[in-house]
């Protein structure tokens, strides 16, 4: 096939505004006098979501059989991109049968409170994490020729009036947190589309913000694709197009085509801009056009599969006291729960798959068995919170006979479909009081319980110190109750690793009081101390820590060391041993801090991480890279990334709070000079290299040569420059400082 597809300069001013919005709800307008063919683009991220009926963005209406892998709640535990690009390449097939150009997602936004509704659509509470997953699915997706659409671009970390709230948030952990993701994935990735958010960004629409699509997106990232709204996002068709939005989703009618075209005939439009944004739409067209045609049928076995081996891979194993997994094969287990055999295994809304089959954990458990297998339902799936009715009565007494008569009871909990969707958020992290009720019976009735957790976000685990094992079992996709089964039993180790804190409460969340804001505007006042940083830096205890996931098998950690390549980047080696009596995998995390700094820093922050498969008594030496430009922080001062000096601690961990080996670096720091004004402090210039040691000397000079009251100095640094002179008995003139300033910043 051809790019025989012109330019923004073929086209006529109508032909132009009307490639900038869609044609209906999943397709780009066509224009066939000169050749442009629509283009289709659907849902994912975690599955194809091509819609047979009425088209909607709610997941309301069918759509074509697709395979539902693990949404990214549970693939990112994972903590392995070269798995996450296996399962972008799997979807990138079925969207290529299905001649689906353009596939929404990955999504990457922080997980800032696990209240979020859409938190299993995303990856971490961690930007390099979320950054180096969400790269790994765009290369897995673009590298079969479908594109992505890297979503929602920015600060989208909740559903609570998502369309007009305002994320009132500060620069530092804007970029050091809610953009340094994005930052990854475009730099690294390229994807072909981004999606800009419905929100605001500190009183802005991010449809129509220059700053954030042009300035920071295009100019300093590089991005060289085509920004999409999220379906209804556009608030000022007119002001978004400059702004850097080149295409508005879903259809309009016609009527902000029509917008454009008397903008610009009005002189209130530059045609340019309208140019440049049809020019970034037909592009799109071609690259669609290039892609290798891929006949069916969809190979349904081989995808559920993959969709199986990524479920077994991101099942966290959170407890096991005393080994009460894996299960024997011949051992009489009790399955309590209806989650047993009615699966939940993705959230509700746009990202609903229509799955080409679906496991349940009940029928994999029989298959892999060979002694008895009983189940009891446990609570019914709209109980809700009741606890004492007469139904649930019997349901929990049948559950606690099944329990007593096995020797392992296995109970899986969870959260109701309705609690967790696109467009609203969550009220609490509890388990239904049902549920938690049938729990305490049954470990009444036997001490040897098993938890397996079903949810898209994180619920709080009262009974942690009480039941000896606990696995997190996410939303997995349609073959995660298969994989939950090969985790029991042992045919899969378990290496996942949490991609956000458990807390212990909700009150611990640092997004607490501060979510989901009020009249409009929501207040990022936990500022950089997100996830992890904030529990780390309150020293707070919490159920289960950032990183942390056992194996059934263990390793032990060498000395580790670190050292800067040519390149400025650090170089950090460890070995590791697999201590255990079984193959297994684990995930070495790499911390970086400094302890002594200019700004504001969590006391670790993740930089680079790895997963390693080992024998029993297998050492492999593993070595990871920290980028320099990782360690560097915002400077709000000059409006740019800064790699401060220093002593660098580098941490070798199992988890946030599992550190294993420990050693430091020396890194040079970034040259910066900030000119000296009237307004900069004595602090400032007693710091500046040349200017400083001359002003230290005139104050010892003052003081008749003696030594200086350092607590005098220390009281002085936050005083302004300019107003010594208007401050009686100090004897600074005017003159004086002038001239500080000007041997200063001509220095």
């Amino acid at each position: 096939m051809t790019d025989a597809i012109p330019t923004a300069a073929d086209l006529t001013l109508g032909e132009k505004a009307s490639l900038t919005s869609g044609a209906d709800f999943w397709t780009t307008k066509s224009v066939e006098r000169a050749g442009v063919p629509s283009i289709m683009m659907t849902d994912g991220p975690h599955g194809l979501r091509k819609q047979t009926e009425a088209a909607d963005h709610l997941g309301l209406a069918g759509s074509t059989p697709a395979t539902c892998f693990p949404p990214a709640a549970g693939l990112g535990s994972s903590f392995d991109p070269e798995l996450v690009e296996r399962v972008g390449e799997a979807i990138a097939v079925e969207a290529a049968i299905e001649n689906v150009a353009v596939v929404l997602g990955p999504g990457i936004n922080i997980k800032r409170s696990p209240l979020c509704g859409r938190n299993f659509e995303y990856f971490s509470e961690d930007p390099f994490v979320s950054g180096v997953l969400g790269a790994a699915m765009v290369r897995g997706l673009q590298s079969r020729g479908v594109g992505a659409s890297l979503k929602h671009f920015a600060a989208n970390n909740q559903e609570h009036d998502r369309m007009r709230v305002s994320a009132d948030v500060d620069p530092r952990p804007l970029r050091e947190i809610y953009l340094r993701g994005f930052e990854r994935v475009v730099e690294d990735a390229q994807p072909w589309t981004v999606m800009c958010s419905y929100n605001r960004i500190n009183g802005v629409f991010a449809s129509e913000d220059p700053w954030l699509l042009t300035s920071v997106l295009r100019d300093e990232w590089g991005f060289d694709g085509l920004v999409v709204s999220d379906w209804g996002a556009v608030n000022d068709r007119v002001a978004g197009l400059p702004a850097g939005l080149d295409l508005e989703m879903p259809a309009s009618g016609g009527l902000t085509d029509a917008q454009l075209v008397a903008a610009v005939r009005e002189g209130r439009l530059d045609e340019a801009a309208l140019d440049t944004a049809a020019d970034r739409v037909l592009d799109l067209v071609r690259k669609a056009r290039r892609r290798p045609v891929v006949e069916g049928p969809l190979g349904v076995d081989a995808h559920h599969a993959l969709a199986r081996e990524a479920a077994g891979r991101s099942i966290v194993l959170l407890k096991n006291d005393g080994a009460v997994l894996p299960l024997a094969r011949d051992a009489r287990i009790a399955v309590i729960g209806e989650f047993a055999r009615t699966p939940r295994y993705q959230g509700a809304g746009s990202s609903l798959i229509n799955p080409t089959r679906l496991d349940t954990a009940l029928d994999e458990l029989r298959a892999l068995s060979r002694g008895e297998v009983s189940f009891a339902p446990g609570f019914t799936l709209d109980a809700g919170t009741a606890e004492d009715t007469d139904a649930a009565t019997a349901l929990r007494d049948e559950a606690v006979a099944a329990a007593s008569a096995a020797d392992v009871a296995v109970v899986f909990l969870g959260l109701p479909t309705a609690d967790e969707s696109e467009g609203f958020d969550r009220e609490s992290i509890d388990l239904p009081g049902d549920q938690l009720a049938l729990l305490d019976a049954v470990l009444a009735a036997n001490a040897r319980t098993v938890v397996v957790l079903s949810n898209g976000g994180v619920v709080a685990l009262p009974f942690a110190d009480r039941v000896p094992a606990i696995v997190e079992a996410w939303l997995l996709g349609q073959a995660g109750s298969g994989a939950t089964a090969d985790v029991l039993y042992g045919v899969v180790n378990p290496s996942a690793k949490l991609t956000e804190t458990i807390p212990l409460r909700l009150e611990d969340n640092p997004s607490y009081g501060n979510f989901p804001g009020e009249f409009g505007h929501v207040r990022y006042g936990e500022g950089l101390l997100v996830g992890y940083r904030w529990y780390d830096a309150k020293d707070l205890e919490v159920a289960f820590p950032f990183g942390h996931g056992l194996s059934y098998t263990t390793f032990a950690y060498g000395e580790a060391s670190a050292a800067v390549t040519v390149d400025g980047d650090i170089e950090v080696a460890v070995a590791v041993t697999n201590t255990g009596p079984v193959a297994g995998r684990e995930v070495v995390q790499v911390y970086t801090s400094l302890p002594v700094s200019s700004v504001q820093r969590p006391p670790r922050e993740l930089k680079a991480f790895a997963s390693v498969a080992l024998e029993p008594g297998e050492t492999r030496e593993v070595v990871v890279t920290v980028r320099r430009k990782d360690l560097a922080y915002w400077d709000i001062r000059t409006g740019g990334w800064v790699v401060e000096r220093g002593a660098y601690a580098i941490e070798v961990a199992a988890s946030s709070r599992d550190v294993r080996a420990t050693t430091t670096v020396d890194i040079e720091g970034d040259p910066i000079r900030m000119p000296l004004t009237l307004d900069s402090s004595v602090g400032e210039v007693l710091a500046h290299p040349v200017v400083g040691p001359f002003v230290r000397q005139a104050m010892e000079s003052m003081v008749g040569g003696g030594q200086l009251d350092e607590g005098l100095v220390k009281m002085m640094e936050s005083f302004p420059l300019g107003r010594l002179a208007r401050f009686p008995g100090v004897g600074v003139t005017s003159e004086m400082v002038e001239g500080l300033i000007a041997m200063g910043n001509a220095s």
